[in-house]
């Protein structure tokens, strides 16, 4: 088993482009977010699933399946948010167990935006990471990417641990609040740690 680094952080806070920089530098990424979509796509066992547990109305003819009208039953309703979790967390943890067996790199980041909320992935890290704005940029950013209503995304942050309980569980924190420079710089920090922590780990 590699050495892993959680990396989390609320919505629109800039956990994808983080990952990407760390990427560039050479860890390994896996993905949670990429393996459910993955997960959900026509014919995959997590959409036939979800088919089958929450109803075909949820599927369209083609096959795909309807996040919008999934996420708002989810975020109105907490034994239905339960209940998909319950289908989706497994097949993606077998996925991201499986991904760190085949680990290339010196470490992996696994990229989880529930990381203290569901606790799955916590027995796995030797260092939490949190990519970390403030509200009024996670909102701008969010509405810039997916085109959600401004009601939405913050529904979205209600249902995720506030931003001062997240800061207190991380080991490391990224502030993504200036230019992609010194986010770059902070990256690259961050980076040499971990290369030096993996690689003291590794030795016996």
């Amino acid at each position: 088993m590699p050495y892993c680094v959680g990396l989390t952080g609320g919505i629109g806070c800039g956990k994808s482009t983080v990952a990407q920089m760390f990427e560039a530098l050479g860890a390994t990424i896996i993905d949670t977010d990429s393996i459910s979509h993955d997960l959900t796509q026509p014919n995959a066992p997590g959409l036939q699933q979800i088919a089958q547990q929450f109803g075909p109305e949820f599927v369209s003819s083609e096959g795909v399946l309807d996040r919008a009208k999934l996420r708002a039953l989810i975020f109105s309703n907490r034994a239905q948010k339960t209940k998909l979790e319950s289908i989706l967390h497994p097949l993606i943890e077998a996925q991201v167990r499986n991904e760190l067996l085949h680990c290339q790199g010196s470490y992996a980041l696994i990229v989880v935006p529930l990381l203290f909320e569901t606790g799955h992935y916590l027995p796995l890290l030797q260092r939490k990471l949190v990519v970390d704005c403030d509200k009024l940029s996670q909102v701008t950013r969010t509405a810039a990417r997916s085109h959600l209503p401004e009601a939405e995304i913050r529904t979205i942050m209600e249902h995720q641990l506030s931003r001062q309980d997240r800061l207190k569980l991380a080991d490391d924190i990224l502030c993504n609040e200036a230019d992609l420079d010194s986010l770059h710089a902070a990256v690259a920090v961050l980076h040499h740690q971990y290369l030096a922590l993996a690689s003291k780990a590794a030795k016996p």
